[in-house]
């Protein structure tokens, strides 16, 4: 509490036993301090009754009585102390301490300010006051406040405390830095604050600054585990990851069964190519975590590049995932939405790869033209998973009724706001790759669920209807490996939106180079160990031929160092090899004019990286497998009208790869003409593809209104 600023003089002395109201006064401040706060009331009682006016009584009084928790007898008390002695700004602030004990945080706030205007350098007043303007929902005046204190006394901890907690509250999260950077300039080693400067940092993807905090946290606290951890995950944000392994394993010493840094050590492991390890690490998370949707989405995700699994065994991990979503899920609810099959429908789109992505550069066109071809008869809803936002999303938007971000939603409140929202159909995009809301759906917020676009295998996910597909990609005889009924586009499931850069086609290179460069820009960890050993055979089939790859920047030495050593195995010397740096997407495209012919990986084929080759004029090899994710390719080429690029196994592979590259002038007039070939092509006929897509979603949802027409029939009978 405050302190009163000076002791009233000598009073009357008390009858019978002598003592003046003073003397009481002094005595009850000794009995005070040695802890007998009953006695030393009954001093100031006494001393009061002998002379009211005696403010020190008072205060003193009120001071025991909020102390002990007797808050209206203490404002009782100060109100007095105040009454008596009007310029005691200790009085005051005490007065509103009172207040604020009672929650009469208007009233506080008078006091406070009057305590301030008598002593105007009292921070712990100001922060007081701070305390109690935040209490009346006036937050930036309480900041204010505890900014005024911080400038009286630097070292004022509570009033740092209560700043940084609004700050992050408002969201000031560059204004909760400088504080931090304050206190550590104060007491550079506080462990604490080092750490929360790291969080707020990384919030403001600051993250060589953070891992600069979380680093020194560990440094001073070497088991700092939290501290650890975001260690790791803002070493996978900078892309250090061996850094961030290294962190994760120090973690798991500490705590072996901690499942969710099992699976972020998977994560840094996948994207370093060391897949069996990861592997291992996403087992050892559903080990100690059963119910851990992401971790088993990851494990399909490795289970298609390591491809060892069976399609069946392949199934079952899916149904897995089902399974697990659905026990985390309630029963769906009744859905309330009108069976009627020729309304206007409202189309929901799930995503975390609405930006520059492959996701984004496929639909943006489909989008365009579903807003322009089916308005009045489409609404479209965009849910977008991600924090991302550039130039497509830019362009994305401007097709949508409605654009709402889910990031960091619970899944219950993400299916009720699609509810709530009327969808009619709900798209998933995303399957099982990164920024996923798989398990929303099997919460069933719609009445016609579909899996389209993002990821080549079934959810497992028993609440989604459909899944679309085409007939090359798609043949009836593999319909068995998928939980979802198969919804078939006439002529392809994917149509590609033609980049918006001007990138122009070259001249066939092998004819200037007198060698045939071969390429593959798909990620590394598509290239399993099957795809080295064929390619490998090409690089031989050929004489002279050369291999491009790329990988980012920052992991060129790790990649050429793997990519030497794998191919080294199959004989294939290091100066055939060339490993390119990924850049932006107008200098990567440029990229494809240095390419005669590009190599798709299997059974995990290229997507975005086949339709741009073609747009460069590069056609791609591709191996026709035997599931949905290996027949991509297959759908890609066989719409862009190049059936002569698609192998039925490896030795055709082979055989096809040395024919091509043998005939250098069949292959630069293919080149020359091979943009406008495509463009003409379904995989580029954005219009014509949304009136199919328009077309069987409708169909679908005509489907799913019969089945509510025929229930009412049966219940009424």
């Amino acid at each position: 509490m405050g302190r009163f600023d000076q002791a009233m003089g000598a009073g009357q002395e008390a009858p019978g036993n002598g003592l003046s109201a003073a003397q009481l006064l002094e005595q009850g401040m000794a009995l005070e301090q040695q802890g007998q706060l009953e006695e030393a009331l009954r001093c100031y009682d006494t001393a009061i009754s002998l002379m009211p006016e005696l403010a020190r009584a008072h205060f003193n009084r009120g001071t025991i009585l909020l102390d002990r928790g007797d808050a209206q007898q203490a404002l009782e008390a100060f109100t007095q102390a105040v009454r008596y002695k009007p310029e005691s700004a200790g009085a005051h602030f005490n007065l509103g301490a009172a207040h604020t004990r009672l929650e009469q945080h208007e009233a506080a706030v008078s006091a406070y300010r009057q305590a301030l205007a008598l002593k105007p350098d009292f921070p712990e007043a100001e922060m007081a006051l701070g305390t109690a303007l935040e209490e009346l929902g006036q937050d930036q005046a309480a900041v204010a406040s505890y900014r005024r204190a911080l400038e009286m006394k630097h070292d004022h901890v509570e009033s740092h405390e209560k700043l940084v907690k609004l700050l992050g509250r408002l969201g000031r999260s560059n204004e909760l830095a400088a504080v931090y950077r304050r206190v550590l300039e104060l007491d550079p080693d506080n462990v604490e604050i080092l750490y929360n400067l790291g969080l707020i940092l990384r919030h403001l993807g600051r993250m060589q600054d953070a891992a600069m905090n979380f680093r020194r946290a560990v440094e001073l606290r070497p088991g700092f585990i939290d501290a650890l951890c975001n260690l790791g995950d803002v070493s996978i944000g900078l892309r250090l990851f061996d850094d961030a392994v290294a962190s994760y394993r120090k973690v798991l010493e500490l705590e072996p069964e901690n499942a969710g840094v099992h699976h972020n050590l998977a994560a840094a492991l996948k994207d370093i190519g060391r897949l069996d390890e990861a592997l291992e690490s996403y087992h050892r998370a559903l080990a100690i975590k059963p119910d851990f949707p992401i971790a088993q989405s990851n494990v399909l995700l490795i289970q298609h590049l390591l491809s060892r699994l069976s399609v069946e065994q392949q199934l079952e991990e899916a149904r897995r995932f089902g399974t697990m979503v659905a026990r985390l899920a309630p029963a769906p609810a009744a859905p309330g939405n009108l069976a009627d099959p020729f309304r206007c429908l409202r189309i929901g789109f799930v995503s975390g790869d609405l930006h520059s992505h492959p996701v984004g550069h496929f639909i943006e066109s489909v989008l365009a033209a579903l807003s322009a071809g089916a308005a009045g008869r489409l609404e479209l809803f965009a849910y977008s998973n991600s924090l991302t936002a550039d130039e497509v999303t830019a362009r994305i938007k401007r097709h949508f009724q409605s654009w709402q971000s889910v990031v960091g939603l619970a899944d219950e409140v993400m299916a009720q706001r699609i509810r709530d929202d009327g969808i009619d159909i709900l798209i998933d995009l995303s399957g099982h790759t990164g920024k996923n809301r798989l398990p929303v759906f099997a919460w069933k917020p719609a009445p016609v669920q579909i899996s389209w676009l993002g990821y080549f295998a079934t959810t497992g996910v028993e609440a989604i209807d459909y899944l679309i597909a085409d007939p090359w990609t798609l043949p009836s005889e593999l319909e068995s490996h998928f939980t979802e009924e198969i919804l078939r586009l006439p002529e392809t499931r994917l149509c590609f939106t033609p980049p918006a850069h001007d990138v122009e086609i070259a001249p066939l290179p092998a004819l200037r180079n007198g060698y045939v460069t071969f390429a593959c820009f798909n990620t590394l960890s598509k290239v399993n160990d099957s795809v080295v050993a064929l390619w490998a055979r090409v690089l031989h089939a050929v004489p002279g031929s050369r291999l491009q790859l790329v990988a980012p920047p920052d992991q060129q030495v790790h990649w050429q160092r793997v990519v030497t050593e794998r191919f080294a195995a199959h004989g294939i010397i290091v100066e055939q090899l060339q490993l390119l740096s990924a850049g932006p997407r107008a200098a990567y495209l440029a990229t494809y004019q240095q390419v005669d012919i590009a190599l798709d990986p299997f059974p995990y084929t290229g997507g975005t990286t086949t339709a741009e080759a073609l747009w460069m004029g590069v056609p791609v090899l591709t191996l026709a497998g035997k599931s949905f994710l290996a027949r991509q390719g297959v759908g890609l080429l066989m719409n862009a009208g190049l059936p002569e690029w698609v192998a039925e196994d490896a030795d055709d592979y082979v055989r096809r790869a040395v024919s091509h590259a043998g005939d250098l002038q069949r292959l630069a007039s293919l080149r020359a003409g091979m943009r406008e070939q495509v463009l003409a092509s379904p995989l580029f006929d954005a219009p014509q593809f949304a009136r199919h897509f328009e077309e069987a979603l409708r169909n679908v949802w005509r489907k799913w209104c019969e089945a509510q027409t025929a229930s009412k029939a049966r219940a009424g009978n």
